[in-house]
């Protein structure tokens, strides 16, 4: 109980439970930025164990209760489904687009969405009813969302061993804010998809990995889709004989290119849309959208092992033989992240505000949904982005080691194309 007992005491810093501020200025202390356990990457864990991409911000505790719709406490910017809605022209634009009184929310979607994650989330399914409640989505029912266990992985990528079981509580790991927010997220941004969330039994790739074999199948079964992975690990020497995985027809893959500089894995594969983080810059007086720009601790760089796809010859700024990522960048900076609500660890009501690639892969996964393409593949659909103009281009800031990389006019190791503009070119 140590994981758990050390996981509760760092959440209860961490989670907004049932909150108003009581300052003149709606906020009561500096914000924080926790890492928790499940995003933490340990020696050794290339190639055996993902980790997952996200980071959470603690404004200190506070009180009162929260607003019945919108987002769940004023006095902040941190978005919403209709204010990003707002700001990548899924909906008609309005001027500012400020997450306090925009509440047009995306619409559209079809075929299905499968998120993979590992361990159990038991309220998963009630807190994307009340996140949906809060801000005017689509409600969700029995047939339009379902979790789905898959069994232990097998002796070879992507296949499974046994019949599955309910893999252990995600609290004990840290994974249930992941769950949360990808559904959350995925489900906004495609609100007529069918939704999956695939649960693997552990964060071992082996059975993360035999999960994704499990979405593939479900979404290949509804006539086509995504699959949302917003986990990864540091790159291995036979990363590309998993890349098998990723190649069931009809489907799209969306891999998270990590939260600090560097190249993950299943990110780097040809056969997966590689996506990296933004930041969203706000007027602190108004709430209102400013620009977009890179954010410095997002995931990129040249694979050592993947060789360069098809749909990357010919685009300026990468040479050489090897892949490139990001391929295309969203909402990341925790500092300009979104709300999320997850009761599993701390109960109902329990709000936070969330970063890093895990929110950029479900938001990025939705919009291609929302779309219609519904490529036969991530390839064909990495086609479509290289060769199209769907993309915002992003031209300023830094990441990567050392802040080496920049931003800059076409494709880039911070943003790739860019991030989403309209359903266009997707």
């Amino acid at each position: 109980m140590k994981i758990k007992n050390s996981l509760t005491s760092l959440l209860m810093v961490t989670a907004w439970i049932g909150v108003c501020a009581t300052t003149a200025s709606g906020q009561t202390a500096s914000p924080v930025a926790i890492i928790p356990p499940s995003s933490i990457a340990n020696p050794g864990d290339a190639g055996v164990r993902a980790h997952t991409n996200l980071v959470m911000q603690s404004t200190g505790r506070m009180v009162g209760t929260p607003a019945t719709s919108g987002p769940p406490f004023t006095g902040y910017a941190y978005e919403t489904p209709a204010s990003l809605a707002c700001i990548y022209k899924l909906v008609t634009p309005v001027t500012g687009c400020d997450p306090n009184t925009v509440t047009t929310n995306p619409s559209g979607g079809g075929k299905a969405i499968a998120i993979v994650d590992a361990y159990n989330d038991s309220n998963a399914y009630t807190d994307l009813q009340a996140f949906s409640t809060q801000f005017g989505l689509t409600p969700i029912t029995p047939s339009s969302f379902q979790v789905v266990y898959a069994p232990h992985g097998g002796s070879t990528p992507g296949s499974c061993s046994g019949s599955a079981t309910e893999p252990a509580t995600a609290a004990l790991y840290g994974w249930d804010v992941e769950e949360s927010l990808d559904i959350e997220y995925a489900h906004a941004m495609a609100p007529a998809a069918t939704l999956y969330l695939v649960e693997a039994q552990t964060n071992s790739d082996a059975d993360l990995y035999c999960a994704v074999t499990v979405a593939s199948n479900l979404v290949a079964a509804a006539g086509g889709g995504e699959v949302s992975m917003s986990w990864g690990g540091g790159e291995y020497s036979s990363e590309s004989s998993s890349d098998v995985i990723f190649e069931t027809p009809n489907v799209v893959y969306f891999g998270a290119t990590g939260d600090s500089p560097g190249v993950e894995y299943p990110s780097a594969s040809p056969f997966v849309v590689a996506v990296g983080g933004t930041s969203l810059s706000t007027n602190a007086s108004t709430g209102a959208f400013m620009s977009e720009n890179t954010w410095q601790s997002g995931g990129g760089g040249v694979s050592v092992y993947e060789a360069k796809p098809s749909y990357q010859d010919g685009v300026t700024g990468i040479t050489g033989t090897k892949r490139h990522v990001p391929d295309v960048a969203a909402v990341a900076n925790l500092y300009t992240g979104v709300w999320v609500l997850d009761s599993l660890e701390l109960g109902a009501g329990t709000w936070y505000t969330v970063g890093g690639t895990s929110v950029a892969t479900p938001i990025m996964a939705g919009i291609v949904n929302a779309a219609g393409g519904f490529a036969a593949s991530s390839h064909a659909e990495l086609t479509t982005m290289y060769a199209g103009s769907g993309f915002t281009d992003l031209t300023y800031g830094d990441c990567g080691p050392y802040m080496s990389y920049f931003a800059k006019a076409g494709w880039d190791l911070c943003t790739g194309l860019g991030s989403p503009k309209t359903y266009a070119g997707k």
